[in-house]
C-alpha cells in the first residue's frame, strides 16, 4: 500500500500481524532504518534485537550485560547502531534522549544533568556542549540543518546544527504546559514539530513560527512514559495512553481517526515505520500493526496473527 493512500479508513483498519513477547522486562526504546526494512529494540533485559520489518522476523540478539541498554538509534549503515548505556558511566547522569542526522555521521545526546552533548562516528569525544534547563531532548529536522532541543517550562530552541555554538535562532513556548517533554520529532516535511510532554499531553505546532496547530490529551501513565509518532505523510498522530489504549488523529480535522486496545497495556514506544503502512507498539511486548485489509506486499508483513 502507498503511503499516500493513508486515510481514517486505513488507520481504522490496522490491527495485531506479529507479537514477539520473548522480553524480560520493558522496552526501553526502538528506531527503524531510515531506507531498509529493518527495526532494533533496546529493552531492561539489557538486550539490543534486529528485526526484518518486512517478513516480521527476529535477526539477531546481542545481550549487553555490563552497560544495559537504554536509549537505542539506527546510525546511517544498517549493520550499526548507537545505544546509551542504562548504568551511569560518568557525570552525565544518563542518557534520556538520543538523535542521529540524516546527512551525516553527527548524532545527539540529552542528559539528565542538563547538557546536550554533540558527536561525531568518527572521533572518539564529544564534539560539543549546550548547557541548559531542565530535561533536554533532541531531534533534528528531516534535512539535517536544524535541531530542535526541548527544556522544562514547555521551551523549544531551534539551533542551526552548522553554527549551534552562536545559540538559537529561535525559541517557541509551549503556552500552558509546564511540562517536561519526553519525546519531539519532526515530521518529513519538516512543516510540524510534535511534543510529547511527560504528564501525556501532546502538541503538534507549527516548525517555523512556533503556532500551536493542536493538541490532544490522555490518559495518566504514572509509572512510563508514553510516544507518539507521526505518520510518513504528515498527516495523523498516531499514540499510547495511560489506559492502555491506542489512538490516531487527523492533524488538519483535529478529530480522533481511529483508536484500538493495545493489547499489551501501556505503550511506551510507538513508531511509525519510515516507507510502510505499519507502525509498532511496545512496553513488555513488541506488536507491528498493519492494515487488515489485502495482501499487497507494500503493506509490510500480512496480517495473520503470528507470536514470537
Amino acid at each position: 500500500m502507498s503511503l499516500t493512500e493513508l486515510d481514517d479508513d486505513t488507520l481504522r483498519s490496522m490491527s495485531i500481524g506479529a507479537v514477539f513477547s520473548d522480553f524480560v522486562g520493558k522496552i526501553n526504546s526502538l528506531d527503524f532504518h531510515r531506507t531498509d526494512d529493518l527495526l532494533v529494540t533496546a529493552s531492561e533485559d539489557d538486550s539490543v534485537r534486529l528485526y526484518d520489518i518486512a517478513n516480521a522476523k527476529l535477526l539477531k540478539t546481542t545481550y549487553h550485560k555490563k552497560h544495559g541498554a537504554d536509549r537505542i538509534c539506527f546510525t546511517h549503515h544498517p549493520s550499526s547502531v548507537i545505544c546509551s548505556s542504562r548504568h551511569n558511566l560518568d557525570s552525565t547522569g544518563g542518557v534520556v534522549s538520543l538523535c542521529m542526522s540524516p546527512i551525516n555521521d553527527s548524532f545527539m545526546s540529552g542528559s539528565l544533568d542538563h547538557s546536550v552533548r554533540i558527536w561525531d562516528l568518527r572521533v572518539n569525544s564529544c564534539q560539543g556542549i549546550l548547557r541548559l534547563r531542565g530535561r533536554p531532548t533532541v531531534a533534528y529536522d528531516q534535512q539535517g540543518l536544524v535541531f530542535a532541543v526541548a527544556m522544562e517550562g514547555g521551551a523549544i530552541k531551534l539551533f542551526d546544527s552548522r553554527s549551534y555554538d552562536k545559540g538559537p535562532f529561535d525559541t517557541f513556548l509551549v503556552g500552558g504546559d509546564t511540562a517536561e517533554v519526553c519525546d519531539i520529532k519532526f515530521s518529513n516535511d519538516g512543516k510540524s514539530m510534535l511534543l510529547t510532554t511527560t504528564n501525556n499531553n501532546i502538541y503538534v505546532l507549527d516548525a517555523y513560527g512556533g503556532e500551536k496547530r493542536c493538541g490532544f490529551s490522555l490518559e495518566p501513565s504514572p509509572n512510563a512514559t508514553i510516544e507518539a509518532t507521526f505518520t510518513p505523510d504528515g498527516q495523523y498522530v498516531v499514540s499510547g495512553s495511560g489506559d492502555g489504549t491506542l489512538h490516531a488523529w487527523s492533524i488538519s480535522t483535529r478529530h480522533e481517526a481511529a483508536s484500538w486496545n493495545s493489547n499489551i497495556g501501556v505503550a511506551s514506544c510507538l513508531k511509525w515505520a519510515p516507507r510502510r503502512a505499519m507502525f509498532v507498539a511496545a512496553s513488555t511486548v513488541l506488536t507491528f500493526w498493519i492494515p487488515n485489509s489485502g495482501t499487497d506486499p507494500e503493506a509490510g508483513p500480512q496480517s495473520e496473527h503470528i507470536t514470537l
